[in-house]
């Protein structure tokens, strides 16, 4: 050994002077250097000879290549047998070349010239953007600022593209990702991003990332997206709230409005409606009663055409009997010839006035 030959740096002593077992240049104090080590070399030998007495036939040099390649026979054996879980592919690689992807279960690839990867193909992976300050901050198709989050759930399709097409996986996913979301809030108003076009966006940003990920061959599938916030920037995110609040009150305002309105409407339709009932109403009593006018008046033909003279004296007298029943009138028998009648006319009509009270008051 180093410690044991001439020019070592002195008798029993390594190359800085110290002893072989670390000990101090001097050796142990107070002169007592105390047992000796074993020599290395004589171990060394020693164990050459047991190995060739186990051997058979003493054979040294022939059974040491025997053990060795027995050894080295089984480490190749041990390290080339693989377990693919449920869960994974594996990849086997020859010379660093890609070979065959292999499914679940126990594999052979003789080590060292194949080794496998394993590539988990069912666990869905997550990438968040726009987490960070300022990070989602994007220009909106009306000039407005909007900052989104978002987050892209994606898996391995493909292992082969997925291992050897590209370094970075997660970054790419998040780099196209966010492209595709710039993309389609570009061209968007602010104002349907936030509210009504947030599922538009999604699968539109989904089917771009895609589109993109495979003319990459990156061996991978988006899953989903989650459109979490689509607000304006912090610095006017108090003013756009009170925006919404007015404009809230006006649609409310509006929908009062319109609700005032119908209820009105309804009101009027329905007096309109009895209106018409009305007119119908009144137009059958006005036909009916024409109608049995007109048939009075045959009636009162046919006894005419039957008894003339008869007829027309019964109806001069019923004619008679409506007018000078309705008028104030006063009847003198005889002729009057050469005296001019005196009328007491007042009190005449005062008599008759104070007869016509007392009846009205018994027939009430």
């Amino acid at each position: 050994m180093p410690w044991n030959k001439d020019g070592g740096g002195g008798g029993n002593k390594g190359p800085w002077g110290q002893g072989p077992w670390g000990q101090g240049p001097g050796g142990p104090s107070g002169g007592n250097r105390g047992p000796t080590p074993p020599d290395l070399d004589e171990l060394i030998r020693k164990g050459q000879d047991s190995l060739k007495n186990i051997l058979p036939g003493g054979a040294g040099g022939r059974g040491t290549w025997v053990i060795f390649v027995l050894a080295l026979l089984a480490l190749v054996a041990f390290n080339s047998v693989y377990q693919v879980q449920a869960d994974e592919r594996g990849v086997v690689l020859r010379l660093g070349s890609y070979t065959r992807t292999v499914n679940p279960g126990l594999h052979f690839a003789i080590w060292p010239v194949e080794t496998l990867e394993t590539v988990q193909v069912e666990s869905e992976r997550q990438t968040s953007i726009g987490a960070v300050a300022n990070e989602g901050l994007m220009l909106a198709g009306d000039q407005n600022l909007v900052d989104i989050r978002f987050t892209v759930l994606w898996k391995i399709k493909n292992p082969e593209e997925y291992l050897f097409n590209v370094s970075d996986q997660e970054k790419l996913v998040r780099v196209v990702a966010e492209s595709a979301m710039r993309e389609i809030v570009g061209r968007t108003p602010a104002e349907e991003v936030r509210t009504t076009g947030r599922l538009a966006a999604q699968d539109q940003v989904m089917g771009i990332s895609q589109t993109t990920l495979d003319s990459y061959g990156a061996g991978i599938l988006i899953t989903g997206l989650k459109l979490e916030k689509a607000d304006p920037p912090a610095e006017v995110l108090d003013a756009f709230e009170e925006v919404q609040r007015a404009e809230q009150d006006l649609a409310r305002s509006i929908n009062e409005a319109d609700q005032y309105a119908n209820q009105r409407r309804r009101l009027v339709e329905g007096e309109a409606a009895k209106l018409v009932e009305d007119a119908k109403g009144y137009k059958a009593r006005v036909t009916l009663e024409a109608q049995g006018e007109a048939q009075r008046f045959l009636s009162v033909y046919e006894e005419y055409a039957k008894a003339q003279d008869v007829t027309r004296k019964r109806m001069f007298l019923e004619t008679m009997e409506g007018i000078l029943s309705k008028s104030n009138k006063v009847i003198i028998e005889g002729d009057g010839q050469g005296v001019v009648p005196y009328l007491p006319l007042p009190e005449i009509q005062k008599r008759q006035n104070s007869t016509t009270t007392p009846a009205q008051g018994a027939s009430q």
